[in-house]
């Protein structure tokens, strides 16, 4: 069974990698309350970075819970692909119970692994009919 930790390995830590989501966005998918973009990487898993502002979360205890939502059902998804995600909050976020936050981030992780398929098969594909041939 995997372990559900969630260690430094998974999030985005330094400046930089977050820049190099922000200005190399391949991925994304918006909902009304979150932005999430993301861009692939060379480390074989995904990675997280949370970016909720006091404009949108006024109280640091708001800001708090939603990032606690967020990076729970980050560290349940077992099939993420291997991309560097910049989670972005919107307005409305504060008035959502934890239920509900909780299932709009299942829906967007959902999302996001099905474009990721969407974007990267032509590079199966065209290994899978060599494949076929030979055998």
């Amino acid at each position: 069974m995997k372990a559900l930790g969630f260690p430094k390995a998974h999030r985005l830590l330094r400046p930089a990698d977050y820049s190099k989501v922000f200005n190399d966005v391949q991925l994304k998918v918006s909902h009304r309350n979150f932005l999430i973009l993301a861009t692939p990487n060379p480390f074989g898993h995904a990675r997280i970075g949370l970016v909720f502002s006091k404009k949108h979360l006024k109280l640091a205890v708001q800001r708090n819970r939603v990032k606690r939502q967020v990076r729970e059902t980050f560290r349940r998804q077992r099939e993420l692909p291997a991309v560097d995600i910049v989670i972005l909050g919107r307005q409305g976020l504060a008035d959502l119970d934890n239920a509900s936050l909780q299932a709009i981030l299942n829906e967007l992780w959902r999302r996001l692994r099905k474009k990721y398929r969407q974007s990267s098969p032509p590079e199966a594909a065209e290994s899978q009919p060599a494949g076929r041939g030979t055998g």
